[in-house]
């Protein structure tokens, strides 16, 4: 069937084109993601007894963003080329977590509507690829999952053994 396929490469292109942009970019994706990060991590160090933000400056959130784009990309081509497709579409659903918090709707100071919104829409389309991942992941494609297999194999191994017996 030719819906599958073209279905993954759709949805792998979205991945694909922001872990390229990520890598290719990666100060964009720091700018978009460090107001917000920064927000979390001060509301979080209390509690934790360590300052978080530290980690937010200097080339190490540089170098995340871009560890993170190329895993995306590789795996959104995995998805595309059908090689573990599954395990490919339910490692984007993991690799999209951190693009859900960084685009959460927290209050930062200084920000305004028009960046407000375009977080908004941000976190938005990062949740519809997380959804459609999750989606791709438990497609079994119209075959029976494994405890259905093992159920299946046991009943009839009961069957064959009962009509030996008789």
């Amino acid at each position: 069937m030719l819906a599958r396929p073209l279905a993954r490469a759709m949805l792998a292109s979205w991945f694909v084109a922001r872990g390229v942009d990520a890598v290719r970019r990666p100060a964009a994706h720091v700018e978009e993601s460090t107001p917000v990060l920064r927000a979390v991590a001060e509301r979080v160090s209390g509690p934790l007894g360590h300052d978080l933000t530290t980690y937010l400056d200097g080339p190490t959130l540089r170098r995340v963003a871009q560890a993170h784009g190329a895993v995306t990309a590789l795996a959104g081509l995995a998805l595309v080329l059908g090689k573990a497709p599954r395990t490919a579409a339910l490692a984007l659903a993991g690799l999209s977590a951190p693009l859900v918090l960084a685009n959460l709707p927290v209050r930062v100071d200084g920000e305004t509507k028009d960046d407000r919104a375009a977080r908004r829409d941000r976190l938005v389309q990062a949740l519809t690829a997380t959804g459609g991942a999750i989606l791709a992941g438990v497609d079994r494609e119209g075959r029976p999952g494994i405890a259905w297999r093992v159920e299946h194999a046991r009943a009839a191994r009961a069957a064959a053994r009962a009509a030996k017996g008789d």
